[in-house]
């Protein structure tokens, strides 16, 4: 059983247990420990985080704990989740920590952690961070002062990653491209309109003011009715909304309609495949991926691979397989070519070098699939009890399933990261999932909330 890492990493209201400085400081203490630091210079770790005002608290909190176990720390500042995955590795780093609660309010933050190679770390490596954390305080006496690491800021960070990020699509141009792009007030708010201007687009920012309190505040991939709006009053060709740490992406085109990850991911695949660059014709997705985009990808000859909700289950099959495509339709995609981690801007960048290669649209690129009626619904809860324990849960769910007779589904699951319950709901018609979505949600209301 996990205490404080959920499906991506430690997460919480800040300053509430566990995202507490002290919680923090024995955090720090513990990775130095687990990634073999010894010394001033034996170890290092790039630290990065979004723009969430209690990033300053976590940030010192856990640079104090790495440097007193003799750890160095190469800090970063405000910089995308997946520019931290990206820097660690370049730079020979040991480990990475992001300071972000990605899509969730500005109340809430967390500690994303990575290995050397830019990976997000494996079950048994976070509980042996946990074992540490809660055992006990780690005893640090043996770093003398002469051992204490150091601290530095990396100046150039932003540099090293726009130049990275540039590459991905070689010597692409974006000249005459009008983009609506919006950094939800997050740790892309300064690196991403750069990357798509130095490229020659002409770029329109929203969420590009954070105030500590603003990230993910009616804007970013959780609000994508923003760049909707702004797209159809601006006349631009696209809209790009990431999300508070730039890990993940959702589009619109050009007449507003909003453009999922389900669809991004199709599109792609259908490019790579034609171009014999999809690794074993396959693509990884998650169990809420539209039925749509399985029916699509089946006609097209491309095989899926399916995993639980979360991109590091999509990413631990992908490395398991040696598959190069695989995301969630919350916009989490990953292209294993070039990025460890989600990267919405790397996915931006491809999905337009596309529309110039191709010659198409965005809405025409996306036409490839046709939407199952889908409905998620999400639902505080007291307490996660399993699904399949709650008899009258159980038995909601299995006359669903009855119904739906093969022509739709019906998934309920827990969120890793927030106390929440999910209902994922397709049918062949809004009345049916409308009418099952209501039905489940009344019995949720009444065992759980």
């Amino acid at each position: 059983m996990r205490e404080l890492f959920g499906t991506d990493g430690i997460r919480g209201k800040a300053n509430t247990y566990p995202i507490t400085p002290e919680i923090a400081l024995q955090v720090g203490k513990a990775i130095a420990h687990i990634f073999g630091a010894k010394g001033h210079g034996s170890a290092r770790a790039v630290i990065g985080k979004d723009t969430r005002l209690s990033g300053y608290m976590i940030e010192t909190a856990l640079t104090s704990g790495l440097v007193s176990m003799g750890m160095d720390v190469l800090a970063v500042g405000p910089m995308p989740t997946p520019s931290v995955a990206h820097l660690t590795k370049s730079m020979g780093a040991n480990c990475g920590i992001m300071i972000t609660a990605s899509h969730n309010p500005s109340d809430d933050n967390g500690i994303k952690v990575f290995s050397s190679d830019g990976f997000k770390l494996p079950d048994e490596l976070e509980l042996d961070i946990e074992r540490h954390v809660l055992g006990g305080e780690i005893n640090s006496e043996h770093i003398n002062t002469q051992l204490i690491g150091k601290a530095y800021r990396i100046e150039d960070a932003r540099g090293r990653y726009i130049e990275f990020a540039k590459s991905s699509i070689r010597d692409t141009s974006l000249k005459g491209v009008k983009i609506v792009l919006d950094c939800a007030n997050g740790a892309a708010y300064l690196l991403a309109p750069l990357i798509f201007r130095e490229l020659g687009a002409e770029v329109k920012t929203i969420g590009v003011s954070p105030n500590g309190h603003n990230i993910n505040e009616n804007c970013g991939a959780t609000y994508p009715q923003r760049i909707s709006e702004e797209v159809v009053k601006s006349k631009a060709d696209i809209g790009i909304a990431l999300d508070g740490d730039a890990d993940r992406v959702i589009f619109c085109d050009s007449h507003g309609s909003i453009v999922n990850g389900d669809k991004i991911l199709g599109l792609c695949a259908l490019d790579f495949s034609a171009r014999k660059r999809l690794a074993a014709n396959t693509i990884v997705l998650t169990s809420m991926s539209n039925m749509g985009l399985h029916k699509a990808m089946q006609k097209a000859g491309i095989k899926i691979e399916v995993t639980d909700v979360g991109d590091r289950y999509v990413i631990e099959k992908m490395r398991s397989g040696s598959f190069n495509l695989g995301g969630e339709q919350s916009g989490h995609i990953i292209f294993m070519d070039y990025a460890t981690t989600g990267d919405g801007i790397i996915a931006a960048l491809h999905v337009m070098k596309l529309m110039f290669s191709s010659g198409k649209s965005l809405k025409q690129l996306a036409s490839f699939m046709t939407d199952f009626p889908q409905k998620i619904t999400s639902l505080n809860v007291r307490e996660k009890i399993p699904v399949m324990e709650i008899p009258s849960l159980a038995d909601i769910i299995k006359k669903c399933e009855s119904a739906l007779d093969g022509d739709g589904r019906v998934i309920v699951r827990y969120s890793g990261t927030e106390n929440k319950i999910r209902i994922l709901l397709e049918a062949l018609t809004e009345e049916k999932v409308s009418l099952w979505t209501e039905k489940i949600s009344k019995v949720i209301k009444k065992e759980l909330v």
